[in-house]
């Protein structure tokens, strides 16, 4: 894991880390983006615990539905990022796809699927989602 450099000088300066982890973008990989997740948090907890307990089940389950549907949905490696924001983690998946996530009906009769999007908009304070050339950055803001 690396450590993204300079995003808040202040927050810096008092131990509070900033990590990116890249991944190739295998199944295996979601399991990854969780134990990445799960790291970053450890140690932001020493310096700032959470709120509420829930904050970090809530954080890990986010990361692992955004690292899913990258695996799904975007051939190639994936990015994420996470940083403590003032109020809260600011997550990051960037992914190879340019196509922006879609909210998709539930069918419970064909196996599941359909609830990931509805799910992160419930957990989240804010998602945004970015497009480029080489794929999307997926935000969201949660609260710690």
């Amino acid at each position: 894991m690396t450590t993204e450099p300079g995003w808040d000088d202040r927050l810096a300066a008092r131990g509070i880390p900033s990590r990116t982890t890249g991944f190739p973008g295998e199944p295996r990989d979601v399991t990854g983006a969780r134990l990445a997740a799960e790291g970053f948090l450890r140690d932001l907890a020493r310096i700032a615990p959470p709120a509420s307990p829930e904050h970090w089940d809530d954080i890990l389950l986010v990361v692992t539905e955004l690292a899913a549907n990258a695996v799904q949905y975007a051939p190639g490696p994936f990015e994420l990022r996470m940083r403590r924001a003032y109020d809260g983690v600011h997550v990051t998946l960037h992914d190879t796809s340019t196509t922006p996530p879609s909210p998709r009906p539930f069918r419970p009769s064909t196996g599941g699927g359909g609830i990931g999007w509805h799910l992160l908009h419930a957990l989240c304070d804010q998602v945004s989602v970015v497009t480029g050339e080489q794929g999307k950055d997926v935000h969201a803001f949660l609260p710690w």
